[in-house]
């Protein structure tokens, strides 16, 4: 059976300060991606986490924490992103862009 084909971004921060960024970004991302994940340092405040889940559950952005070392980031999905239809506009205009920056890795990605 062949699937569908579904882009998932991901939005890193190892900046515990950057929960609005991360949320922007993560929120942006769903224009051209089916699912959007946050991904932030377990080492994030109570106020800022809190604030942060409840974003992710209305929003259907998924929420990762993970520990800030190398050889074990322990990584735990808190809130699972939700499946949205993406733009088509956005996700060819992201691929256009991701195809100019490297063809060679665009087809090995995409198998174009």
């Amino acid at each position: 059976m062949k699937f569908d084909l579904e882009i998932i971004a991901a939005e890193i921060k190892v900046d515990p300060q950057a929960p609005v960024v991360a949320f922007g970004q993560a929120a942006a991302y769903r224009l051209f991606a089916a699912k959007s994940y946050i991904v932030m340092p377990q080492s994030i405040s109570e106020v800022d986490y809190g604030r942060l889940e409840a974003l992710c559950m209305i929003f259907g952005v998924g929420l990762v924490l993970f520990d800030v070392d190398m050889e074990k980031p322990n990584f735990q999905i808190r809130v699972r992103a939700q499946r949205f239809q993406p733009d088509m506009f956005y996700v060819n205009e992201f691929a256009e862009s991701l195809y100019k920056l490297d063809a060679s890795m665009f087809n090995r990605l995409f198998g174009g």
